[in-house]
């Protein structure tokens, strides 16, 4: 008979213990130990294929591998294709994370029926008539896609040999269990145990994998923190479900960079691609008002454009208010006491609120000038010339410091059409001959004198 061993795992971090206990010693948290049984059998749910010459791989020199670039595939889908790094890489495994109803379904849905690759779909969530009502919706066709509804991995890989499919995607990975581990799925130990099964499936087929994963109330992804150690691939689907859009982030890659984002829109038909953030970013009005500016900003690769919104009003209560929305607040602090110290703008007696347009949060220091332009145009009640842009970022002794890529920042400004952008003078700008104005500036009294006069 097969040993039954019992042991507790913390909930929170996936630490391992013999006994329980109040406190994880790990993470420091109280009453997350629970207990699983663990059942192990000596047999394995992907039974690997022998080699073409029936011998074990041996090690290589490191001048001996080849080093060619290998082949990615293509999603069809330009958002997620800049987040992986060019595409879906043969044998990885990617684990996609985000709050419930944000969309994570429906984006691997709407992939998985666009791609023209043989996908298999498998939901531990919904039935198939539930993912055939959302897939209508979203594009009537979807020929090379399989549904299948299934939570047992010995099931599915069954049903993968069957298909041969070449992209699997699983929804979500806190459904699935194996019958190797005695624990209820979702449990640490089932989600480490389906994680390496199907680990060992894609590396040894070469075949893509794609996991939904749950998030806890702190936002990082549910199950042990090996499980993101594990993966290739960490991606972070963001958003507020006020507001229709939604944002990519890629936490861990190791097939491209961390530092790209994608951008969507919620529509009824499903998740559009915005290849313009700007346009989402900066409103539209008729009309020139005061205490807003525009920053030119970076995301990875991507430059932005963002509106920065400022109100500055006489303190009611007393004591100033200093509110921000998408802007650190401590940064806010110090940019007023610069103003106040080195430009003589007399704000301690004043509240001060700061809004970063589109329900996003921006922590490049390059925006500082705008901030600056913003708080100064509400002040004074002088909206700012409309057209003017900014990318500086501002020392403590009130100097305009120079900012990174400042060429990409004012090439994306003059495709906006703005026609002039406020940089350092400091900067060494490569450009030439260009179609904007750039007014370069040393200090925030040279950015006053030529705002307000």
């Amino acid at each position: 008979m097969t040993k039954i061993k019992t042991t507790f795992f913390c909930q929170n971090c996936g630490a391992q213990y013999s006994k329980w206990q109040g406190q994880c010693n790990s993470c420091k948290e109280w009453n997350t130990i629970a207990e699983e049984i663990i059942q192990k059998q000596e047999k394995v749910a992907w039974k690997s294929e022998p080699t073409s010459n029936g011998k074990a791989p041996r090690p290589l020199r490191i001048n001996e591998i080849d080093s060619t670039q290998e082949v990615r595939m293509d999603t069809t889908d330009g958002e997620l294709n800049r987040v992986l790094g060019g595409g879906i890489v043969p044998g990885s495994l990617t684990l996609l994370g985000g709050e419930p109803g944000i969309g994570k379904s429906t984006l691997l849905l709407q992939v998985s029926l666009q791609l023209p690759y043989k996908t298999l779909y498998v939901s531990g969530e919904e039935s198939q008539k539930q993912i055939k009502m959302r897939a209508e919706r979203i594009t009537p066709n979807g020929d090379n896609c399989y549904i299948l509804t299934e939570t047992k991995t010995q099931n599915i890989f069954k049903q993968i040999e069957a298909i041969q499919p070449e992209i699997v995607i699983i929804d979500s990975i806190q459904t699935l269990h194996t019958d190797y581990i005695e624990s209820t799925a979702g449990s640490i130990s089932q989600i480490r145990e389906t994680t390496a099964e199907l680990i060992k499936f894609a590396k040894e087929t070469n075949i893509p994998v794609i996991l939904i994963g749950h998030i806890t109330k702190d936002g990082n992804i549910a199950g042990p923190k090996i499980l993101e150690h594990m993966v290739d691939t960490v991606l972070q689907f963001e958003g507020d479900r006020n507001h229709v859009y939604r944002i990519l982030r890629s936490l861990k890659n190791r097939f491209g960079s961390t530092a790209e984002l994608g951008i969507y829109e919620m529509l009824g038909s499903g998740l559009r691609e915005v290849s313009n953030p700007s346009e989402i970013l900066i409103s539209h009005k008729d009309e020139e008002l005061s205490g807003t500016a525009i920053a030119s900003t970076l995301e990875g690769m991507r430059p932005l454009m963002i509106e920065i919104q400022s109100l500055v009003s006489t303190a009611v209560y007393g004591t100033p208010q200093r509110s921000t929305t998408g802007y650190n607040a401590k940064r806010l602090n110090m940019i007023l006491a610069v103003l106040e110290k080195r430009a003589g703008f007399r704000l301690g007696a004043k509240d001060v609120f700061l809004n970063v347009t589109g329900g996003i949060s921006v922590d490049d220091p390059a925006i500082d000038l705008a901030v600056v332009a913003a708080i100064l145009s509400s002040n004074e009640d002088i909206p700012v010339t409309k057209g003017f842009c900014f990318a500086g970022e501002v020392g403590l002794s009130g100097e305009i410091r120079p900012v990174n890529r400042v060429d990409q920042r004012i090439q994306e400004a003059e495709k906006l059409g703005f026609s002039t952008i406020f940089v350092s003078k400091y900067n060494k700008i490569a450009l030439k001959n260009t179609g904007i104005k750039i007014e370069l500036v040393a200090k925030i009294e040279d950015v006053a004198s030529i705002l307000f006069g």
